[in-house]
């Protein structure tokens, strides 16, 4: 599929995008293509259960971009998508964001195969892809880390291990995406220093902000 069709096919769902991100005419042309990937792949890897192109861009696209709206990316250069699934928020993040090093942890090999597709069809550098799970990422990976997110993966409980003392990364910051009603257990509550709320459509959701304890 050409650059002509995807446009005319999926114009109108990118505009909000477009609009609140001021998102260049390549961009909105590998988001389009990444939308178009993403139902075509799915009907066979079942990588997401929202169909809807505007459904996708809304909870998927513009969701995982959101955050750029309380962080300064021009100041970070590698992030970790942690269980990134069919890519979220990292490859969306990547396209916005170009100068960016991205690590994608994710442990289902299908979901992989789906991943170094769109990478290499989009034209993605700097994207590496890690097949193991979060405490071996933990245990036997030394980058250097600015922001670690993760969106409808892991729970904080497991995520804040990277806060401990031995960890290379507790220097690092972790952004979960989570429910409005979301609590923090006892456990989590020591490494929050700050929680926003935002909306997903009509949705309100909010980030959480962890960081190693003062």
């Amino acid at each position: 599929m050409n650059k002509q069709q995807l446009d005319g096919t999926y114009e109108s769902s990118f505009k909000k995008m477009h609009d609140d991100f001021s998102l260049t005419l390549e961009q909105i042309f590998l988001y389009q293509k990444y939308l178009h990937m993403l139902r075509e792949w799915n009907t066979k890897f079942n990588l997401t259960t929202i169909l809807e192109p505007q459904k996708i861009v809304e909870n998927h696209f513009h969701d995982s971009l959101a955050i750029s709206q309380h962080i300064d990316f021009s100041e970070i250069n590698t992030i970790v998508d942690v269980g990134t699934g069919a890519g979220f928020p990292g490859i969306p993040l990547k396209i916005l964001f170009p100068h960016l090093h991205v690590i994608l942890i994710e442990v289902n090999a299908k979901k992989r195969i789906f991943l170094e597709h769109i990478i290499k069809q989009l034209g993605l550098e700097s994207v590496t892809i890690y097949s193991q799970d979060w405490r071996t990422f933990l245990r036997q990976t030394e980058y250097s880390v600015d922001y670690f997110f993760a969106r409808a993966s892991l729970q904080p409980e497991e995520l804040v291990r990277m806060f401990k003392p031995s960890c290379v990364y507790k220097d690092a910051q972790l952004v979960y995406w989570a429910s409005k009603k979301w609590i923090a257990s006892d456990m989590e509550k020591p490494f929050i220093y700050k929680e926003v709320e935002y909306e997903v459509g009509d949705v309100v959701r909010k980030y959480v902000f962890f960081c190693k304890k003062w």
